[in-house]
């Protein structure tokens, strides 16, 4: 009897794993993820878009669906890599499960004209202008001459390859204790007056201010001995 009890098992826990097992996702619901994709992104004015439709993992174990639903977890970024949700509205189980995509978003952009160092200062000669993934690394493509010119690159970059913020050296503005400038600005306003550094002004780094009165602020360095706070 426990044998027969077990076999009995045995076979019904194989029709589920054939119920449940999981393929490669058709033709159509990649489009569907894709158009998704496609809508969600928020750079409507970009030259050309592309989404990878990325697999799901073959261990899983899907019961049939007959209708499939893609949605967004918790609003995450359509930005380069990212998931996409698909969960199944009707079908013999409701399941929900994540899709890995990438978004591809291409626009101008200045890439190294040739090999560049890490160390080398830039130059004109250095810089030609690109399309390339904006959304590839999380560190904002450079579109302008002007900000990248007399730069030091902290990492070396390949010829042709997109130049970021991060690949260069920040720039120090002012030391501790020196007198800067602080710009404070909220809705409807916008204020001058000085403070001292109470740390020293690195670019893309908060730092306090200490006003004349006494009191201090947090701020971001943006220039030689300037400091501008959002109230």
């Amino acid at each position: 009897m426990l044998r027969c009890l077990r076999l009995l098992l045995a076979c019904l826990l194989a029709g589920l794993t054939t119920l449940a097992r999981a393929e490669a996702l058709p033709t159509s619901l990649q489009q569907q993820v894709r158009d998704f994709a496609l809508a969600g992104v928020r750079e409507p004015s970009a030259p050309r878009i592309e989404v990878v439709v990325g697999e799901l993992d073959r261990r899983l174990r899907l019961a049939p669906c007959e209708q499939v639903e893609p949605y967004l977890l918790n609003n995450a970024p359509l930005w380069g890599r990212t998931r996409i949700g698909i969960r199944c509205l009707r079908g013999a189980a409701r399941w929900s499960v994540f899709l890995p995509v990438t978004v591809k978003v291409y626009g101008p952009a200045l890439v190294a004209a040739r090999p560049l160092p890490a160390g080398a200062v830039l130059a004109a000669a250095d810089l030609a202008q690109g399309e390339v993934d904006l959304a590839e690394d999380a560190s904002s493509a450079l579109v302008r001459d002007h900000l990248v010119l007399g730069r030091t690159l902290a990492r070396p970059v390949a010829a042709g390859q997109g130049l970021r913020q991060s690949h260069l050296k920040a720039r120090h503005w002012f030391a501790a204790g020196e007198t800067v400038q602080v710009i404070a600005s909220g809705p409807g306003f916008r204020a001058a007056s000085v403070g001292q550094a109470l740390s020293q002004g690195v670019e893309g780094q908060a730092v306090r201010v200490k006003t004349e009165g006494g009191r201090v602020l947090t701020g971001m360095p943006v220039a030689e001995r300037r400091v501008e706070v959002t109230m």
